[in-house]
């Protein structure tokens, strides 16, 4: 097809130059130029520019309202609870929760910026010629200047609830990261300084489920043992086997060391803590011979004849000793609960 077929409405045209483009007709490949800036509505109406501004208000206020319910989710839920929700099914109270009330604040943010910058922000587009890295004084003041008009573009000086929201969501955001740090260690309290024993619990077997008796533990055995009341289906039944379990061994009363250990022992059946004092193993190799108890994760070494002391490897301390008797119906119980805390040494030091 020749240009003399060509319809006069589809030729190309000189264009604009107004913004540094150059005739199409003389290159086609030509910088066309910014199109001609149309006003929104709310650069027209200031009532569209009122409704915009509440709602990126109302998306900064249910930002904040979402952090606040963020953080009392945590305190609310226990770790362990269950909920159905549909679709999902059964997810875990707490971590449905936090995930909900979290996305919803960062979303909210997120969303009321979009908005505001989409707006009630200056739309009109400028070119700026590319520079070389190096500024030059003219160029930061230009920066600066252009800073300042976008500040003032921006209408954040003059819109001051979008201000003030917006402040408030980006204060309140931050405070679920510090609420995470709780996941870093116990809340200062003295839970894991007391286990489940104490005065008049029973020596339960953990293989029989039944009361031990001070005939049903013979020299060198290894016997293990959990305290009276404490059931396996209990949902904290981990937690607090991670503090009381017991591991009973009987030695010969000569061959105890230990003053201590021999009052605090009944014919010869010592009870020490099963939880190593490097990092919460559980012990349970017992060499009947020399009364020696090693912990299989690294090799801490206990003389069960001496106090259980330690005679090798990385653990801190002495495994703690229960204080056991019998009572009137002839079972092995506690006399109280262990004097120091259990397990790792840094429980001890906090």
């Amino acid at each position: 097809m020749s240009s003399q077929e060509i319809p006069e409405e589809i030729l190309p045209v000189e264009q604009d130059t107004a913004h540094g483009a150059v005739a199409v007709a003389d290159d086609p490949f030509a910088d066309p130029g910014l199109p001609a800036h149309k006003p929104r509505i709310q650069d027209i109406d200031e009532r569209a520019a009122r409704r915009s501004e509440r709602a990126v208000a109302f998306m900064f206020t249910l930002s904040m309202l979402s952090t606040v319910a963020f953080i009392a989710s945590y305190v609310i839920f226990p770790v362990d609870k269950i909920v159905f929700i549909w679709p999902v099914g059964h997810v875990s109270a707490l971590n449905f929760s936090l995930g909900m009330t979290l996305g919803v604040a960062l979303f909210c943010i997120g969303a009321g910026a979009v908005h505001w910058a989409r707006t009630l922000m200056s739309d009109v587009e400028t070119a700026a010629e590319r520079h070389p890295i190096e500024a030059e004084p003219e160029v930061k003041a230009q920066v600066l200047a252009d800073f300042a008009a976008g500040a003032a573009e921006s209408a954040i000086g003059r819109r001051k609830l979008i201000r003030n929201t917006m402040f408030g969501a980006l204060a309140l955001v931050p405070l679920s990261g510090v609420m995470l740090l709780r996941d870093l260690g116990p809340l200062p309290e003295k839970k894991l300084r007391s286990t489940m024993w104490g005065r008049g619990k029973q020596l339960i077997n953990m293989n029989t489920m039944e009361p031990l008796r001070p005939e049903d533990i013979v020299v060198g055995s290894l016997t293990f043992a959990m305290p009276e009341g404490l059931e396996e289906d209990a949902h904290d039944f981990q937690t607090q086997m991670g503090k009381a379990a017991l591991m009973i061994v009987r030695i010969e009363p000569d061959d105890i060391k230990s003053k201590r250990e021999r009052e605090w022992a009944h014919e010869g059946i010592v009870a020490f803590s099963k939880i190593c004092t490097h990092v919460g193993c559980p012990i349970s190799l017992y060499e009947q011979q020399t009364h020696h108890v090693l912990c299989p994760c690294h090799q801490s070494t206990f003389d069960l004849s001496d106090g259980a002391r330690v005679i090798f490897g990385p653990a801190g301390h002495p495994l703690p000793q229960l204080r056991i008797g019998v009572n009137t119906e002839g079972n092995l119980e506690a006399l109280g609960d262990f004097e120091e805390p259990v397990g790792a040494a840094f429980w001890e030091r906090g």
